[in-house]
């Protein structure tokens, strides 16, 4: 797979965008490559689609204005960076609507809009949430791949707030074995719960 194909971040094309502002073609590939993804995150924070539109050109129009100037550090997430930029896109819009909608005496929709005041702090509930959707595929996929008693065993510890000693008891098993237990649970779903998020992070065209 070439680099340009390859759907992580392309400091190549950061690069030239950075060297070549008005380069056409590498705002073209900018744009097939991470307006999908940012689509798909508005998208996922319940956005209709006219609106995750929107916010797509918002985040494209941003990223322009800071091109030349950014630099690309690969320590730090790009994606992380345009979420960012998308989160504050939308709070923005809220706080319009808002503002409208009281300008209007549109009472319905300022009281929607109430609701959701704090654009950043309600999509990160909506992130909060979709881990928690995550953890749970993660939790009954791991499940179905250990054994009962592993699986008893870190729940034990970690939903039921036992001691080593009280499940090591319960399960008659060595304390030192409910903690590898635990242990061996955990990384099973860290790793399936980053699989989970990367599929989901994906542009949809691309799954």
């Amino acid at each position: 797979m070439s680099e340009e194909s390859d759907l992580s971040t392309s400091p190549t094309l950061l690069g030239q965008l950075r060297s070549k502002p008005d380069d056409a073609s590498a705002w073209l590939r900018f744009e097939a490559r991470y307006a999908p993804l940012v689509s798909a995150w508005c998208r996922r924070w319940g956005m209709q689609m006219s609106d995750a539109d929107d916010i797509v050109q918002e985040v494209l129009l941003a990223f322009s204005r800071q091109a030349a100037s950014f630099e690309y550090d690969d320590q730090l997430r790009f994606r992380g960076f345009l979420r960012t930029i998308a989160r504050r896109a939308w709070s923005d819009m809220l706080s319009k609507r808002q503002r409208q909608a009281i300008a209007t005496g549109d009472t319905v929709i300022h009281e929607l809009l109430q609701q959701h005041s704090d654009g950043d702090q309600f999509a990160e509930q909506l992130e909060a949430e979709w881990k928690r959707e995550l953890l749970e595929q993660a939790m009954l996929r791991v499940r179905d791949r250990v054994q009962p008693k592993t699986w008893q065993a870190f729940e034990e510890l970690t939903r039921n707030g036992r001691s080593g000693e009280q499940v090591a008891e319960l399960l008659e098993m060595k304390v030192g074995a409910v903690w590898v237990a635990k242990s061996k649970v955990k990384k099973m779903l860290q790793e399936e719960v980053a699989m989970l998020e990367q599929a989901e992070l994906l542009p949809p065209q691309s799954r």
